[in-house]
């Protein structure tokens, strides 16, 4: 099973001309590089879709950091799964804390749009996490259990294939700091018993599980190597080409 490494740039890249530096650096990064074994996964701006898939660049997969759950209508400001498949994607980043943070979704709202989005041959990548606060109570199986079950409610078994499930937990997204080895652990171990319980061991075994929450090149093998995750979610290191490739390189070699 290839490693997926998913770079959520964010609302990052604020012109077109700092979108063509951005791509010209990637190009340059990747130029004589052996990458075995993974699935890149760039998420750039709604705005910048285009732009992204018009570089053809190889060895990179196109995906989104958000969609809605309808096909088209009268839903002003929002982004349909039909047009990001017109526009390349072929996967895209659902329930991240930030979402749940700034613009108040919720559990049932997730679920609508992983249902929509894999209906529409997406990908989904389902973002689960406790906040700091919750990490203290000794809420984290418990708020990643809600999240899980209530955004993979009435999700068909033979679907579990083309899900990724992303741990990233709210406190470590951009702070430096990283989960102890066990808990990482834990939550693994918890999102897997879970996914049997709702699709069986076969189909459960066809989800991928990654990790996300400042991933770094001195992080990734503490978060992701050791520990046998399928990939990870890298926010702020993939803004920078050359540190998002030695990411990619560090996994791929493993």
């Amino acid at each position: 099973m290839n490693k997926l490494i998913v770079g959520n740039l964010k609302m990052n890249i604020l012109s077109q001309t700092e979108r063509e530096r951005y791509l010209n650096s990637l190009q340059k990064e990747l130029v004589g590089k052996k990458i075995n074994n993974c699935e890149i996964i760039l998420c750039p701006p709604f705005v910048h879709l285009e732009g992204f898939r018009k570089a053809k660049i190889k060895k990179i997969i196109l995906g989104a950091q958000n969609m809605f759950w309808e096909t088209k209508g009268s839903f002003t400001g929002e982004v349909s799964p039909t047009m990001l498949k017109d526009f390349g994607c072929e996967y895209v980043i659902l329930g991240h804390s930030e979402r749940r943070r700034y613009f108040c979704e919720r559990d049932e709202e997730i679920n609508l749009k992983i249902i929509s989005a894999l209906k529409n041959n997406l990908k989904p990548i389902l973002c689960v996490g406790e906040s700091k606060q919750e990490k203290e109570d000794n809420q984290t199986l418990s708020v990643i259990s809600q999240q899980v079950k209530s955004a993979l409610e009435k999700v068909s078994r033979t679907k579990a294939e083309n899900l990724v499930i992303a741990y990233e937990p709210i406190w470590s997204v951009g702070t430096d700091e990283v989960p102890k080895e066990n808990e990482i652990m834990e939550a693994r171990v918890l999102i897997f018993k879970i996914l049997i319980g709702l699709f069986g061991v076969k189909y459960a075994e066809k989800v991928k599980i990654i990790y996300g929450g400042s991933v770094s090149a001195f992080t990734v093998k503490q978060v992701c190597l050791d520990l046998g995750m399928d990939g990870v979610l890298v926010g702020r290191e993939s803004l920078t080409p050359y540190e998002f490739i030695k990411i990619i390189k560090i996994i791929s070699e493993k």
